[in-house]
């Protein structure tokens, strides 16, 4: 009985974003800008334990900023990003890296290492981090293979790996460390209807595997609908709108539902309006 009770105790004393009681992600207020342009304006979002977040917009929307910032890649202009309890530009740079640990990032192109095998680029982040022996860091990248489906490649070089496999690589490296939080960016970009429904299910079965949390930034509206708990849809740098799917599916706001309908600007306008908005920008 005496264990249960020191193991709350210790919970009591983490930040509260590691307890599960509060949000894992928390932004308030945030404001980005590259150079004099406003690129993110008070953005306010939170990230619950457990749940898979999509960030959708169009383009210049701001989602890549948006994801760079809770990296903590981008410092704002004014606003806070709190990760798992922790304020992401406040603590040094040595919490810092210790809170990253705690994130795993599956990248857009999969960002393997062309030199290194498939087993190699999984074990990296462990090399790089931990203090582990050489013999557990090959079982605990070889577990992570199983898991995204690709036991029996370990040897293969990231040239003979299909889009898919390297997209479900870049997983098993992303979470090789077990983090309480994973980001995605634009995990189905590239890849055929069939791959891309089946990295839809690998998202939703690490949620379920591991119990971490989910940030998916994606343009693909049937990949958003399928995996979100929530949707967070972006425009012109400012939340249009926070939702499930069906709050978001049935919202009156005009422009979620040109988002939606992959309506262009170009096709909304009214043909002067666009002829003197055409004109303006090569004046």
């Amino acid at each position: 009985m005496a264990e249960p009770a020191r193991k709350q105790d210790d919970e009591t004393q983490r930040p509260e974003g590691e307890t599960g009681d509060g949000p894992v992600i928390e932004v308030h207020k945030l404001v980005t800008h590259y150079g004099e342009r406003k690129i993110l304006s008070d953005v306010d979002l939170k990230v619950k334990q457990g749940e898979v977040l999509v960030i959708m917009g169009g383009s210049g929307s701001g989602k890549s900023t948006l994801l760079n910032t809770l990296l903590g890649l981008l410092r704002p202009t004014s606003g806070t990003v709190r990760i798992l309890g922790q304020d992401l530009h406040a603590i040094t740079d040595l919490e810092r890296t210790h809170l990253r640990q705690k994130m795993g990032v599956a990248f857009q192109g999969g960002a393997l290492f062309s030199s290194m095998s498939v087993l190699e680029n999984i074990m990296l982040p462990l090399r790089e981090h931990t203090q582990l022996d050489i013999h557990t860091m090959r079982i605990m990248a070889r577990l992570k293979l199983q898991v995204v489906n690709l036991s029996g490649f370990e040897d293969l070089m990231p040239a003979e790996l299909s889009g898919g496999m390297i997209k479900r690589a870049a997983f098993a490296r992303a979470v090789v460390m077990d983090p309480r939080i994973l980001f995605c960016d634009e995990p189905s970009a590239g890849l055929d209807p069939v791959v891309a429904s089946a990295i839809d299910e690998l998202i939703l079965n690490l949620r379920e595997a591991m119990g971490m949390s989910i940030v998916v930034v994606t343009h693909e509206l049937e990949s958003a609908f399928r995996i979100a708990d929530r949707i967070c849809v972006l425009d012109k740098g400012k939340i249009l709108i926070i939702g499930t799917v069906e709050e978001v599916k049935n919202c009156d706001n005009e422009r979620v539902q040109n988002l939606l309908n992959r309506r262009t600007e170009e096709e909304i306008l009214d043909p002067e309006e666009y002829l003197r908005r055409l004109t303006a920008a090569h004046d």
